[in-house]
């Protein structure tokens, strides 16, 4: 990497805030980013202890995310986390909208809370807080960048997650109407996330010859990581990013091979 292209990845003296930047993508996620040098913010409904909280080692020792005690499914708590950052580090530049997921469940049998409560998650409070950081971006001079974590359930028929790939459909809509009306100080960005391995999910899948199965259908013969994620949140959120906006950056390695070449060929 070249000196310039190593400056525009430097987050030195930068604030980031996390969603959901405990654990699996979003801890991914929020060590990338303090590795880049930033301050980072995450938040969630219980705070961890102090040992548990995200770090990455330094120079000076360790570099450690804050926590701030947040349910952003509930706007005022999304406000509040918004609100504790900026008092604590003085500014605000990047927001990751990370939080979400969901279980599985068969839209026949989702109640209607559970379909609330889902669409809650993965895309109300991605609004709540892209609304509060947006207040603070454009009051500064540098405005800021917002990425939305979206999912391939969101573009493609996902049996199990009704609410949730609904969710992220709207999550994609969100960001590309984001970006027209907070412009030109608020770049508003969505990764559309395929199939991740993030160490905790291998049940999910059926066991880890489960996730062997499933890599085994995508073209680039692995699933994703955090790292392929969190890789693409650091150049988004810099300058390298700066003429790109209302994006959906599609991250899935290339999708799943056609079932019809399946059939064709007897698997």
């Amino acid at each position: 990497m070249d000196s310039q292209a190593q400056e525009a990845l430097d987050f030195t003296d930068q604030v980031v805030i996390v969603t959901g930047g405990t654990r699996g993508l979003g801890l991914g996620i929020t060590r990338a980013f303090l590795g880049a040098g930033a301050k980072v913010v995450v938040c969630g409904r219980h705070e961890p202890d102090e040992a548990d909280l995200p770090r990455v080692p330094g120079p000076d020792g360790d570099r450690v995310a804050e926590f701030v005690v947040a349910d952003v499914r509930e706007a005022d708590q999304a406000q509040a986390l918004v609100d504790v950052a900026v008092q604590r580090l003085g500014r605000l530049d990047v927001l990751v909208n990370n939080a979400g997921g969901s279980p599985y469940v068969e839209a026949a049998k989702a109640s209607p809370r559970f379909f609330s409560s889902i669409v809650a998650l993965n895309l109300f409070a991605a609004f709540y807080c892209a609304q509060a950081a947006n207040a603070v971006f454009q009051t500064q001079e540098s405005g800021g960048s917002i990425i939305n974590i979206a999912s391939v359930s969101g573009i493609r028929p996902t049996p199990g997650a009704v609410a949730y790939g609904a969710a992220k459909a709207g999550l994609v809509n969100l960001t590309q109407t984001l970006s027209v009306e907070w412009a030109p100080k608020v770049r508003v960005n969505a990764i559309v996330a395929g199939l991740l391995d993030t160490g905790a999910g291998a049940d999910h899948y059926g066991g880890e010859e489960g996730l062997r199965r499933v890599a085994a259908t995508i073209p680039l013969g692995r699933m994703g990581t955090p790292d392929d994620i969190s890789g693409a949140c650091l150049f988004l959120a810099s300058p390298l990013a700066s003429y790109v906006t209302g994006s959906d950056l599609l991250i899935h390695g290339g999708g799943e091979w056609p079932a019809y070449i399946t059939a064709i060929q007897g698997g």
